[in-house]
């Protein structure tokens, strides 16, 4: 894109409305008025030739040339910033570092690992929420730094890979206990003759009714142990993903599921990735924050789906069981987001060489 010599207070101003998203917020950042911003950015139009923002009912939305332009600009800018600001006088106290994120990962992982540079002086200011309006937030310059479930998309911000979270579908061992699988499972370790029902894929006993009668489905002999058996063909439509463990998620029909919306949106995406199906059910619970979802899963109100760092120590420990150990488990990457560019707190460079350091042993 060729402009001509451009206006840098101008520029200052464009960047500060394109990062964000209205007129009103880049006066508030930049303090000016708004009438004084709008005039600016007319100006700047006006040097350039092209049309920078589609103006919305609340808001503005950059342009393509307004994207190409902030790419430009955005770092170059940032760094005249930090040498043309004033030097903090010695022992001045540092500036904190704002630090977003999802509440769960934040307080169970991330908070633990700054805990030394918080030893060392480091001030830190927390804030949890969504991706989209933390990262609307970061464009705004309310956030040094944002842990997002996300890459965030447009070049006006920086965003590294930082963590994968892998998901895992639990209960408590009360459950766990009740599903027709795991019935089968330790009937077949303790060296007893069990079967799976085709129709129900039910654990069946010799001797018992279900055994010698077939109108639900005939009966499949399970063998006494893994060594006996030869390898077998899984019944249709039950998948194993690897695990030694036959689970139709049929049979989860009847355990109350607890999520984190109602949209249940983990769940859904293990069940696509996972099982091949659309899941299609109504939560019995849905809590807002994934430690309250485990909370109440370890306490037998039914199943769900969690990051593993959130159940690790629980699954150990034998609190919860994990119902299924697929070969290529739903992965998720999160990512350490922030405005292009060096910011004027060195501080802020020092919690992201961290935290990156620190995710090698995520």
């Amino acid at each position: 894109m060729d402009t001509p010599a451009l206006d840098l207070n101008l520029l200052r101003t464009f960047l500060a409305v394109y990062r964000s998203g209205s007129f009103t917020g880049a006066a508030r950042l930049l303090g000016l008025s708004q009438p004084t911003v709008t005039t600016q950015m007319r100006a700047l139009e006006r040097q350039t030739g092209r049309e920078l923002f589609e103006r919305l009912p609340r808001g503005v939305t950059p342009t393509p040339v307004a994207d190409e332009l902030a790419a430009r600009i955005a770092a170059p800018l940032d760094d005249l910033a930090v040498v043309a600001g004033p030097t903090p006088p010695a022992g001045a106290r540092a500036e904190p570092v704002h630090l977003a994120g999802p509440a769960e990962f934040l307080c169970t992982t991330v908070l633990p690992a700054l805990a030394p540079l918080v030893a060392e002086g480091l001030r830190l200011r927390v804030s949890t929420g969504l991706t989209d309006p933390l990262l609307e937030e970061l464009r705004a310059g309310r956030h040094d730094l944002v842990i997002a479930t996300t890459r965030p998309r447009g070049r006006t911000l920086h965003a590294v890979p930082l963590a994968d979270e892998e998901f895992v579908l639990v209960a408590a061992p009360a459950w766990a206990e009740r599903l027709p699988a795991r019935q089968g499972e330790r009937k077949a370790a303790a060296g007893e003759s069990v079967a799976v029902d085709s129709a129900t894929r039910d654990a069946v006993t010799p001797g018992s009714a279900a055994w010698d009668s077939g109108p639900r489905g005939s009966a499949t002999p399970l063998p006494a142990s893994p060594e006996a058996s030869a390898p077998r063909t899984p019944a249709p439509d039950t998948p194993t993903q690897g695990s030694s463990v036959l689970l139709d998620p049929a049979v989860l029909h009847a355990v109350p599921l607890v999520t984190y919306a109602e949209d249940l949106p983990i769940a859904r995406r293990y069940w696509r990735h996972v099982f091949g199906r659309r899941l299609s059910r109504t939560a019995a619970v849905t809590v807002p924050d994934l430690r309250g979802v485990l909370a109440a899963v370890a306490g037998g109100a039914g199943f769900s789906v969690l990051p593993r760092y959130l159940c690790q120590d629980l699954l150990s420990s034998g609190a919860l069981v994990a119902l299924l150990e697929p070969e290529d488990p739903p992965i998720n990457t999160s990512f350490l987001v922030q405005r292009p560019g060096a910011s004027d707190n060195p501080a802020v460079a020092r919690v992201r060489e961290l935290l990156l350091r620190a995710a090698r042993s995520w």
